[in-house]
């Protein structure tokens, strides 16, 4: 940070302290690191310093104080706030630490509220709600003396077999970019410091798999991969970014100058605090070695841009003799430490005197849990249903089955507590209730039979309990058969962090299990609880007969129209993204019909893990050509889901004429024509016809979700900035280029239910930082349809 830009009291701090306080300014450190796995290589990785000698000219932060084993939140704050006085007064400068915590799915503690996973608010398409989430989530880390959080996660997917795509949100920059500012924006309202995650190219990694190279080109990097963390950082206002453990095109991220500095610094006007993901400067040695041993890496990743070592000092203490030896200008190491100062100075923390713990602490109140259901039943994406759902006051009997049915861990991602920390505690309860969809279901449905067979597991091949599951289903109206994945970390689950797969089928023999119960003739509904989508083409109806809304006819019935080749499919079936603590009763609501399923893919359904790596933001030769026999085109597209109810969309009306580089107006008029109320999630989709690099088949412009009652209508105004269609020129910068867009609205990205066109015109427009990057709407009209 510049002199210029630093308070008086940050330059007279900055000026007073010796090299060893400046640099302890820049690292952290981790309290209970032990035995736990909560990081990659953390056991590797263990530090033998002796948090006396850490701290003995201060710290820069402590390390996850709450979130790395079982501690109980009162007692935790008490030591916390005795250490933070300890540091006031023992220390020489008096400066207290910034105490950061993992909070993508809630606050990662124990007894804290756990909301549902990144790719939940990406299928509900509200960045309000989720603006909400991150205030509560925001609040509970500020009463417990908490500073940062390391979230919101801001990779765009691009391959589904990475295991940390139940971490992201979306596979449309703009979504990841609109609902993850959204996250920022509660975040920080508290108090809290958001951490933007990961910077950059990490989801991009060759086949998917964690810590792989990156060979995107500058064009993908731009136009898709750094979007959403500009817009956090200008339009949200983050203050802090964490690099990305990957590198591109040879280069790790936090080698380099490229991305830290030039472009979040310098173009974008970043002026808060770059921390580094745990390990990765002594991973600039150990993993990608470019550096011979620490000391080299701290060099690097310092004038890299990075500005603080987490979790721990593991390198940056080497920097002591770089200074000496003149090989690091202090002026470098002053730079990092006035921005770590300012942020203290922002946070409060200079003047807290930290003489009052909090007396009650209530992590996981009435107000959280009502949110975490109404963003999970949100979230809830019906991808086909032959009239089955919601289920008939006909269905006496129900048989449970699936290996997730009766699982709490089920409902949660790799982030939260429960599948993060408490995995290695066994026998600790979850210190939350988490009712389970098997619960839930009984809970929802009191006067029916409920039937639960486990059938099996989430992996291995054990089909001992399939003949209890089909004995189930024969003898019950309705079977319900909830299979997918369980989280857990490199290589302890199924999906979550380095727990990436080469197969996109269901984990073990859960396809088996569904397909041996839909052979029964008993209506079969599957329901998914999973961290990516998965390749279940076998389940759904031929393409076109799952895409209508449905209108609830809810018979429980046997019917031949779901058969496949002389087999059974299931008559329905239901996508959940982990969806928190009260995804069970969110679950169960959708089933009955207390609530009209709503959510929306954010993520394209595959057809098979060979098609990958896939986006719907592919031009016209990355999709299925008459050049290549290979078919990469997924089963469900981008955009989909069902609903209990049915809505019109018509009149698309847009400007015919717009200058490059301003807005245009469009607007369109939804209805809902079905018997029940419901939400629509209205999709402005673009197609620029001709351009000088080749361009998307379609492009999400805006979005917007209307509840609507029956027969009700809204007029739904979209303001767009071209900048919507912008892309990397042949010269490399950023342009909007005149010429001919056609627009449309529909309920998927690969159906236009309404459409037009209008142009673009005058001179090639240069795209800056400063532009407007996001679409403004409005329900500018709302009537009730004549009957």
């Amino acid at each position: 940070m510049p002199g210029s830009l630093r308070s008086p009291r940050v330059s007279a701090l900055l000026a007073d302290m010796t090299l060893d306080e400046k640099l302890a300014q820049l690292v952290g450190f981790w309290v209970d690191q032990g035995d736990e796995v909560v990081a990659p290589m953390a056991g590797e990785m263990q530090t033998s310093t002796r948090y006396e000698e850490a701290v003995a000219h201060g710290i820069g932060h402590l390390t996850r104080v709450y979130g790395t084993r079982p501690v109980d939140p009162r007692e935790r704050a008490n030591w916390l706030w005795r250490e933070q006085r300890r540091l006031r007064r023992e220390t020489r400068l008096g400066v207290p630490a910034i105490v950061h915590e993992e909070c993508l799915t809630g606050l990662a503690a124990w007894q804290a509220a756990t909301y549902p996973t990144p790719l939940a608010w990406g299928a509900s398409f509200d960045p309000s709600l989720v603006t909400r989430m991150g205030e509560r989530i925001g609040a509970a880390m500020r009463a417990l003396g908490i500073h940062q959080g390391l979230a919101p996660v801001l990779d765009v997917i691009r391959d589904p077999r990475w295991g940390r795509v139940d971490e992201c949100i979306a596979e449309d920059p703009y979504v990841v970019g609109v609902i993850g500012t959204a996250y920022v924006t509660g975040l920080q309202s508290a108090g809290v410091h958001a951490t933007l995650k990961h910077f950059v190219g990490y989801s991009a990694s060759r086949a998917g798999r964690n810590h792989a190279p990156v060979h995107a080109g500058p064009r993908e990097i731009a136009d898709v991969l750094l979007p959403p963390f500009e817009m956090a950082v200008r339009d949200g206002g983050a203050r802090s970014v964490m690099n990305s453990y990957t590198d591109i095109d040879g280069v790790p991220v936090g080698a380099t100058p490229r991305y830290l500095t030039e472009v979040l610094r310098g173009e974008w006007g970043f002026d808060g605090v770059v921390v580094s993901d745990y390990f990765s400067v002594a991973f600039l040695e150990t993993m990608h070695q470019v550096a011979a041993d620490r000391a080299e890496a701290a060099v690097l990743a310092l004038q890299a841009g990075i500005d603080v070592e987490l979790p721990s000092a593991d390198a940056y203490p080497a920097l002591a003799d770089a200074v000496r030896s003149g090989a690091v200008p202090l002026e470098v190491v002053d730079d990092a430490v006035a921005r770590v100062l300012t942020q203290k100075e922002d946070l409060g923390l200079l003047d807290d005197p930290f003489d009052t713990p909090p007396a009650e602490v209530e992590l996981d109140a009435a107000a959280d849990r009502e949110l975490a259901r109404t963003l999970a039943e949100e979230s809830l994406v019906l991808l086909s249903n032959d009239g089955v759902l919601p289920l008939s006051s006909a269905a006496a009997r129900i048989a449970v089955i699936g290996p997730n049915a009766d699982s709490t861990e089920a409902l949660m991602g790799c982030y939260s507590f429960v599948n993060h920390v408490l995995a290695h505690h066994p026998g600790t309860p979850a210190g939350i209730e988490l009712p389970t969809v098997l619960e839930a279901l009984r809970a929802e449905l009191p006067e029916v039979v409920i039937e639960h067979a486990r059938g099996g597991d989430v992996e291995g091949d054990d089909r001992t309990g399939f003949d209890a599951a089909v004995a189930a289903a024969s003898r019950s109206d309705v079977a319900i058969v909830v299979v997918g994945d369980r989280a857990g970390l490199f290589g302890r689950g199924t999906v979550g962090e380095g727990n990436d797969v080469d197969s996109l089928e269901l984990p073990g023999v859960q396809r088996a299990l569904v397909e041996e119960v839909a052979a029964t003739g008993t209506p079969t509904v599957v329901v998914l609880l999973t961290g990516r989508p998965y390749a279940i083409g076998w389940a759904l109806p031929p393409r076109g007969a799952a895409t209508g809304a449905t209108t609830g006819l809810g018979a429980a019935r046997r019917t031949d129209d779901h058969h496949r080749n002389g087999e059974r499919r299931p008559a329905a079936v239901l996508q959940g993204f982990f969806p928190g603590e009260e995804g069970g009763a969110a679950i169960a609501r959708v089933l009955s019909g207390s609530v009209t399923p709503s959510g929306r893919l954010p993520v394209s359904m595959p057809r098979t893990a060979g098609g990958q790596p896939y986006s719907y933001l592919h031009p016209t030769l990355g999709g299925l050509t008459d050049v290549s026999s290979a078919d990469p085109s997924p089963v469900l597209p981008f955009g989909h889901g069902l609903s209990y109810t049915s809505f019109v969309r018509e009149e698309l009306t847009v400007d015919p004429a717009v200058p490059a580089g301003e807005a245009f107006t469009a607007t369109v008029r939804v209805r809902n024509t079905g018997e029940r109320r419901g939400a629509d999630v209205v999709q402005l989709y673009a197609r620029d016809d001709i351009a000088s690099v080749t361009r998307p088949v379609a492009q999400l412009l805006a979005f917007a979700r209307v509840e609507l009652e029956p027969d009700e209508e809204a007029l739904v105004r979209f303001d767009v900035p071209t900048q919507r269609l912008a892309f990397t020129g042949v010269t490399g910068r950023r342009i909007v280029e005149p010429g001919a867009i056609a627009l449309w609205v529909g309920p998927s990205c690969a159906e236009r239910e309404t459409e037009t066109r209008m142009l673009i015109t005058g001179d090639t427009h240069t795209v800056t930082p400063d532009d407007p990057r996001v679409a403004q709407v409005a329900v500018a009209a709302r009537t009730n349809s004549p009957a």
